[in-house]
């Protein structure tokens, strides 16, 4: 993964992320009734639909593009150990995009941990694939853990990407496409990439 990570630029890292949608977002998502494509745009436009911020819908665009860049392949039902996707996905993510999105890439799985020990009825509404994977993950977070958590300065755009991807798992739901969100990620690479330092 290191030397395809070192061929990316700003110049072509939202051309890479397409392709990635294109080739091998149709791969089945997780024991989900949708694509890994379908299930990452039904994220992104459902925050674009409860107008949340452009930060908030290019994470949640890009919250599982790990299971694509990490050197430990995607998700199965059958895993008994946790492959890390959102460290592999924040990774790949983090020198072309503000740290308000790799944030929110980087901690969507925490904060599913967060809100199974902070909000009584969240893991009831989890699908079976969520449930397998919250248990490889390390289950709901202990006190200490919540407290800790609850420092992070981007905690409220966290919890957002987490919702929407967790709404993002109908079967045959139409939304945008990636191309419609390429404008959107560059804006952000651009601002990103040429600000000062």
């Amino acid at each position: 993964m290191q030397n395809h990570i070192k061929s990316l630029t700003p110049s072509n890292i939202v051309a890479h992320l397409g392709h990635i949608f294109h080739h091998s977002g149709s791969q089945a998502y997780l024991g989900e009734p949708v694509t890994m494509a379908q299930h990452m745009l039904q994220g992104a436009s459902l925050a674009e639909h409860q107008g949340h911020s452009n930060i908030v819908i290019a994470a949640a665009l890009l919250h599982d593009i790990g299971h694509f860049t990490s050197d430990f392949g995607t998700f199965s039902m059958d895993d008994s150990h946790d492959r890390q996707h959102e460290v592999y996905g924040a990774k790949v993510l983090a020198p072309f995009f503000p740290e308000s999105v790799t944030q929110c890439v980087r901690h969507h799985v925490s904060a599913k941990r967060y809100l199974c020990a902070t909000r009584a009825e969240y893991f009831s509404q989890l699908s079976a694939a969520s449930v397998h994977s919250l248990k490889l993950q390390g289950g709901p977070m202990t006190a200490l853990e919540v407290s800790q958590f609850e420092t992070n300065p981007y905690l409220q755009s966290i919890i957002k990407v987490r919702l929407v991807d967790d709404g993002g798992k109908v079967a045959n739901l139409k939304t945008r496409s990636f191309k419609d969100f390429e404008q959107l990620l560059r804006n952000l690479v651009d601002e990103h990439c040429t600000k000062p330092f």
